[in-house]
């Protein structure tokens, strides 16, 4: 089940969104979700964790079919404020989704997997209501900054001390116990502390740089590939009945026929 936000969390990371500095990575991080998933108007996505709905509001600018779930009611009810009926919205856990397989084109799992208790069963159940694609955001195990947050995390107490942090190779290491040799592509955003500006975005978005797996944010996509389970079926086979075969015949080929059938020339 994991950790749940509480009322005070929900709204402490609201405001914590609020804010310029942290809207200008938000922002960041969006682009390389909407770059790497790139989805198609009209399909459907999941978004597995939707929070107050930092992750939502890109999606929903795409053109998508968003629907969302999220543990904490908090949480849902300030993001039901912003996005209204636009958006399904359903409380839930991540390692038990209560949709069918396939239900969904793509799924995503936005900075959630930090927060959750078992995160193979997570992506287990992303990856089986999803069809197409599913793209997994996480905060950077070797980053400056995760490093210092969790250093800050001994002397006072934030959300982060209820957070796991994990690294681009953990994460695919995952994926392929889950799914095997499937195509996966990652980046990672967030490489430097600031000041953060047009220049710096320019520099963020620079796909040599999204390849340096040291960034705050990283991200992940799967494709996914069918697999079909098959068995072995019995097929029924009865050998035509045929006459006795003439000793001369038989001898003629220089072995007698064991199988019931007549090899000798025509």
């Amino acid at each position: 089940m994991g950790y749940i936000f509480d009322f005070h969390d929900a709204k402490r990371y609201h405001q914590w969104m609020l804010k310029r500095r942290n809207r200008f990575a938000a922002d960041l991080e969006s682009r390389l979700m909407l770059g790497m998933l790139d989805p198609v108007a009209g399909e459907s996505v999941l978004d597995i964790g939707c929070g107050t709905g930092a992750s939502i509001a890109p999606l929903m600018e795409k053109g998508l079919d968003v629907t969302g779930i999220d543990p904490s009611p908090y949480m849902l009810d300030i993001l039901s404020t912003t996005v209204g009926n636009r958006v399904s919205l359903y409380r839930g856990f991540a390692e038990d989704l209560p949709f069918d397989d396939n239900s969904f084109n793509h799924a995503c799992l936005f900075t959630c997997l930090e927060f959750v208790d078992n995160p193979k069963k997570a992506l287990a159940e992303a990856f089986r209501v999803a069809k197409d694609r599913v793209f997994i955001g996480f905060l950077n195990r070797y980053a400056l900054t995760g490093i210092g947050r969790r250093v800050q995390g001994i002397f006072t107490p934030t959300i982060y001390n209820r957070a796991n942090f994990f690294s681009v190779w953990e994460i695919k290491s995952m994926v392929r116990e889950l799914m095997g040799p499937v195509p996966v592509c990652w980046r990672t955003v967030c490489q430097f502390p600031g000041p953060w500006g047009a220049w710096m975005k320019q520099i963020e978005g620079s796909g040599l740089v999204q390849r340096f797996p040291f960034g705050t944010f990283a991200g992940m996509v799967v494709t996914l590939v069918p697999r079909f389970r098959t068995r072995p079926l019995a097929i029924r086979y009865q050998p035509k009945k045929v006459g006795r075969i003439a000793a001369g015949a038989a001898g003629c080929s220089g072995m007698a026929p064991s199988n019931g059938f007549d090899d000798s020339p025509q």
